[in-house]
């Protein structure tokens, strides 16, 4: 194996129980066949990266586009899935060889070995096919090595499935009872894990509306459940329980929170957050503004840390809300945690329809965009005429002009300290409360 494969391998680990076994078969699939392997769930996500040294695998001619973004990004892109699975991969029983196909970015040949368990494909073991390749006795050996594989996937997938149903059934609870039922089968499913420190994720809006269109739970670091839950009147959002050692270090939950945001093809880099600091900047480029009508990109909220299952519904409450600010105010996000989000603790608390203050509706009317911009801006910046000036590009004689139109739209007096108020929290409000698919159902 080429030496930065060790270092992949690590990255690539799954954090659930069976993690070291999978290491461990696939490793062994390595030695029978004399050439490094890798495992990968159906979904074509990485899991394992066999370890076999040789000095040939340090050539880097080993590697092609579509290996090398497998081993590095952890999976495939859709249209490589599609084209592997051409092939009969998803119905076959015993190895596969895929030739080499240059266009399509695979330079040299594969053999897939189909990981199946009682005849429900759950994976695929992978290498390169070179000349002369394992022989059929070495691959007859190694498809016994699979089928040990796709005992444990199978029963993983089954667990997962029971804790995301479970957790599901806590998160959508109508009432009390429901979800002290709910919890308590959760707690049973965990058993002793349920009692340690945990953080909810809230990645919303999801890209799809199919509820089973969800990540593997196995991919995401510290996870312990993962569900979809509705979002809105015709979306749906991803809920994960994450594991903490320590309230202090939230990177498991970050992590998996980038994860999912760059599958869900929302902003996950370090200039995301910083992308539009400012409600000015927001709505000045098309995004989601108070009277904005630019695309909403997914985000994610986090919850406070706690430990136990027990007050679970007000985590996920946390984490929703979280990510529900992070949409309104993209300088919140791309992950936005409960404690960090300000007034907008106050204001995901209210009914949606609280925002639409008589005084200040004639403002949120599209004609009256610019005025709108400019109040809120000019109260972001504590009411300070040259900051909120120079934030909006314009004369401090103009913004004079547009505050005393202000004024006379909504009959508030921007002197006064409540009206202020009042303007500030309806705009801010106003974010919140667009459209119907603003939060989560159930």
């Amino acid at each position: 194996m080429y030496e930065g494969s060790r270092g992949v391998r690590d990255n690539a680990r799954m954090t659930s129980e069976h993690r070291g076994d999978y290491e461990e078969l696939v490793d062994e699939i390595s030695e029978l066949l004399g050439a490094p392997a890798t495992l990968e769930n159906r979904d074509f996500e990485l899991i394992a990266f066999g370890a076999y040294d040789s000095e040939g695998d340090l050539d880097p001619s080993a590697l092609d586009p579509v290996r090398t973004r497998s081993i590095l990004t952890r999976r495939s892109t859709a249209a490589v899935r599609a084209w592997f699975e051409g092939f009969g991969i998803t119905r076959a029983t015993g190895p596969v060889r895929i030739p080499p196909t240059p266009e399509a970015g695979v330079y040299r040949g594969r053999i897939c070995l189909p990981v199946r368990h009682r005849g429900v494909v759950h994976g695929y073991i992978w290498l390169l096919d070179d000349d002369p390749g394992p022989s059929e006795r070495q691959l007859s050996a190694a498809m016994q090595v699979t089928a040990r594989i796709g005992a444990l996937l199978a029963d993983e997938a089954q667990h997962g499935a029971d804790l995301s149903r479970e957790l599901r059934a806590v998160l959508t609870a109508d009432r009390d009872w429901q979800r002290d039922m709910a919890i308590a089968e959760l707690r049973t499913a965990l058993g002793p894990r349920a009692d340690g420190l945990h953080a909810v994720l809230c990645v919303a809006p999801w890209p799809t509306a199919d509820p089973d269109d969800a990540p593997s739970v196995r991919t995401m670091p510290g996870a312990t459940a993962l569900c979809t839950v509705p979002w809105g009147a015709s979306s749906q959002c991803v809920a994960v329980l994450i594991r903490l050692r320590s309230a202090d270090v939230l990177t498991p939950a970050t992590t998996a929170a980038t994860r999912l945001l760059e599958r869900a093809g929302g902003p996950t880099g370090p200039d995301a957050r910083g992308a539009a600091t400012s409600p000015a900047r927001a709505t000045a480029s098309g995004g989601r503004g108070a009277a904005g009508t630019g695309t909403r990109s997914p985000a994610a909220g986090l919850a406070t840390p706690r430990s136990g299952l027990a007050e679970l519904g007000t985590a996920w409450w946390e984490a929703s809300a979280a990510a529900r600010a992070a949409l309104a105010e993209p300088r919140l996000g791309p992950v936005a945690e409960w404690a960090s989000i300000g007034p907008f603790r106050l204001l995901t608390a209210l009914p949606p329809d609280v925002a639409h203050d008589p005084a200040v509706h004639a403002l949120l009317f599209p004609v009256h965009r610019e005025l709108a911009r400019t109040a809120e801006v000019y109260l972001d910046c504590a009411g300070q005429a040259a900051r909120a000036a120079a934030e909006l590009g314009i004369h401090r004689q103009t913004l004079y002009y547009r505050l005393s139109r202000i004024e006379k739209l909504t009959g508030l007096d921007l002197d006064d300290g409540e009206d202020r108020l009042l303007l500030h929290m309806a705009l801010k409000g106003a974010r919140l409360a667009q459209g119907q698919d603003s939060g989560p159902s159930g």
